[in-house]
């Protein structure tokens, strides 16, 4: 349908009668009139051009101002949906190269921009945040339905961006903070991390008696492989490259939170959490709709800029002829 932003606008369409009929005042015995009466005057009664192409023209310049606009279709938005935000540790242990993506080695927060990445752009109804962590915690992205933003935060970001180290407790009181302005929400944490709390000002089992207390669910992600093979001078060597995860704490905090803890080896296993985020009882919203706006000043005013062109020509020419003529 057609509708106009300022419709009250449309008020300013007499104000040209209101100018030409405005009383005259005489003043040291002169006449004095307003330049746009004086113009109104002389193009109506003295020359007689078209005094319709000036009204016309008014009013489309009225109707420009007005911004009429197209309005599509109501299209209405996700009512039911989860309020989740996702901490990813960027710690400098992100780095080894322990994980599988696609045939080729690779480091593990590769591994989690894809896997998350792709988890976050399907969450469709839900309001997704992105907090980054290491030598403290940082919100990327506050709780928002703009998934695509989110996932391309994440993607952009790079190992050690906030430090080398991992604030655990940090990161989880951020999240805690953050749900604590909102009025109804499910709030649910996913941390993910490869090692243990050794930054920070919070201890993480603190945070997460905290978090249990405002009702905010975590459910941890232990990133990394168990086993490495690595090439030395006396042949190869097998490592655990995941000594310095803290599985424990990982799993105390899952469990006063009323969470779950997850073991990611690879990437199958990182996208177990989905199955676990899908059980959630999604949140009642208010029903919201929308209705796409498409512009339309441009066509009035463009017409009113050919209107003035033609106005302008058909009081040149006559004049022209004229002059002509008495020569």
């Amino acid at each position: 349908m057609l509708s106009l932003a300022w419709p009250w606008l449309l008020l300013l369409l007499p104000l040209p009668l209101l100018i030409r009929f405005r009383p005259q005042k005489v003043v040291g015995g002169q006449l004095q009139m307003p330049g746009i009466r004086q113009y109104a005057i002389a193009e109506m009664h003295n020359q007689k051009r078209r005094p319709w192409m000036i009204w016309l023209l008014w009013s489309l310049l009225v109707l420009a101002v007005a911004r009429p606009q197209w309005l599509g279709d109501p299209i209405e938005l996700p009512t039911q949906g989860r309020d989740l935000m996702v901490a990813v540790d960027l710690s400098g242990s992100m780095q080894i190269e322990d994980m599988v993506l696609n045939g080729k080695t690779v480091d593990r927060f590769s591994v989690i921009q894809k896997v998350v990445s792709d988890f976050i752009e399907r969450r469709a109804g839900d309001r997704i945040g992105l907090i980054l962590f290491a030598d403290a915690a940082y919100l990327q992205a506050p709780l928002t339905q703009d998934r695509r933003s989110v996932a391309q935060y994440l993607k952009e970001a790079q190992i050690g961006l906030v430090g080398k180290q991992t604030a655990i407790g940090d990161a989880i009181a951020l999240a805690v903070k953050r749900f604590d302005n909102l009025d109804k929400s499910n709030r649910v944490l996913v941390l993910l991390t490869d090692g243990s709390n050794n930054a920070g000002s919070i201890d993480p089992d603190q945070a997460a008696a905290i978090a249990a207390k405002r009702n905010v669910t975590i459910y941890t992600i232990g990133v990394g492989a168990d086993v490495m093979e690595r090439r030395t001078l006396f042949g190869i060597e097998r490592v655990n490259p995941s000594a310095d995860l803290d599985e424990d704490q990982l799993k105390r905090i899952a469990a006063v939170t009323h969470g779950k803890y997850f073991r990611a080896r690879d990437p199958k296993e990182l996208q177990q959490i989905y199955q676990e985020i899908d059980r959630l009882q999604p949140i009642s919203r208010d029903p919201l709709t929308y209705r796409p706006q498409s512009e339309l000043f441009y066509w009035p005013l463009g017409l009113a800029l050919l209107l003035s062109l033609a106005l302008s020509l058909s009081m040149t020419l006559p004049t022209r002829k004229s002059a002509g003529r008495s020569q």
